[in-house]
């Protein structure tokens, strides 16, 4: 078993350390930031129960403050791959790291893991919470943006999850550090199905480099992402289905010119088609305008049917496809997003979204991505 391999890899005075229950949820203050978005899994799955026969039986009190490490953790974490970088002080010597795919058990190991990442990937890490979830033990959610530099597409690779750090309770330092993907269903090392993760992401896709909505992407699952959309402005007008064109011209003309002062603005990218009801009948088609336009400043369409509207962001579970977006194919990844979230715990309200990136008559069938099909999610 894992638990019996690790235990020797750990100095003799490093701290248990587990998966804890929460370390699975996503909640934490401020609200809407991270909610929960998964259900407790099944008792045997990673059970992390490394324990210490030293700290069980030490009676010497430990003179570290755990809240101070969460607020160290919360201004440390953020300088991870920036020039600044982490506090390598506040790290044991003997500190272990491991992920699905990569394990090291000193600190040189640690900090080289850092440094090739920053050089490879170009990583964006942002930290969503920190918190104590034991007596030697502190989890923190993040995600992690990385483009790997050595390709010429240059691709984009998504991991979002939780990070269980082990307390030494003899010097207060970090000795442990264990990475869970929410992508994974087991997260052993070495996990050849985190392997294939990482393959996955590496697939050449193109879409066009062009401005689209801001978002934040709060989990990556296997099958889908959560992301926390800023406000945008769309201009819309009636669609006829999801998967149809009826009405682009119409929205295309406004930003050609063809508004109240002729003015033309910049493309973006997607076109949205949204089905606000059950059935996925009552459509609208928009086009999103560029983030530095409110609607107070742009002109007036020209054409009663066409009209400006302020998008105000939230929180959308996104599953992504390539390929010719037919109706068929949009309303079945709508069933499957539908049931993998709220097989998640989280609850879609009506309609959904598919958004186009690419014009489907060009893309190749192995070139992602060109769509993507979104439920907003009631929190």
């Amino acid at each position: 078993m894992a638990t019996s391999i690790l235990s020797h890899a750990f100095p003799t005075t490093c701290t248990t350390f587990r998966r804890p229950v929460s370390a699975v949820n996503i909640h934490h203050n401020p609200p809407l930031l991270l909610q929960p978005l998964q259900r407790h899994r099944k008792k045997n799955h990673i059970k992390w129960a490394i324990k210490l026969s030293l700290v069980e039986q030490s009676t010497q009190k430990s003179s570290f403050d755990l809240q101070q490490l969460v607020a160290f953790l919360y201004d440390d974490l953020p300088h991870l791959f920036d020039d600044k970088g982490i506090d390598k002080s506040a790290y044991d010597e003997r500190v272990f790291f491991r992920d699905p795919i990569t394990k090291h058990d000193d600190l040189s190991g640690y900090l080289f893991n850092i440094a090739l990442l920053k050089t490879i990937f170009r990583p964006q890490f942002q930290l969503h919470w920190v918190k104590p979830t034991g007596p030697y033990e502190i989890t923190t959610r993040w995600t992690m943006v990385m483009k790997f530099m050595l390709l010429p597409w240059k691709p984009e690779l998504v991991f979002t999850g939780t990070s269980v750090m082990g307390v030494n309770p003899e010097n207060g330092k970090f000795c442990s550090h264990v990475d869970f993907w929410d992508s994974l269903k087991k997260n052993d090392y070495f996990s050849f199905e985190g392997l294939l993760e990482v393959l996955k992401q590496l697939r050449i896709y193109k879409t066009p480099d062009l401005e689209s909505p801001k978002y934040q992407i709060l989990k990556r699952t296997a099958n889908y992402e959560v992301r926390q959309y800023d406000p945008f402005v769309v201009v819309e007008t009636n669609g006829d289905k999801l998967s149809g064109n009826t009405g682009f011209n119409d929205v295309a003309g406004y930003i050609f010119g063809k508004n109240s002062t002729t003015e033309k603005i910049p493309m973006t990218t997607p076109v949205f088609t949204q089905a606000i009801d059950v059935d996925l009948s009552k459509v609208s088609i928009q086009i999103v305008l560029p983030s530095d336009k409110e609607t107070k400043s742009l002109p007036n369409p020209n054409q009663e049917t066409v009209s400006l509207r302020k998008v105000e962001g939230g929180i959308a579970a996104v599953i992504k496809f390539s390929g010719k977006p037919m109706e068929d194919i949009v309303r079945e990844k709508e069933k499957i997003l539908r049931s993998n979230i709220i097989k998640d715990g989280l609850k879609p309200q009506p309609g959904c979204l598919l958004a186009r990136y690419n014009d489907p008559g060009r893309t190749w069938s192995f070139i992602m991505v060109c769509c993507e099909t979104f439920l907003i999610v009631a929190i």
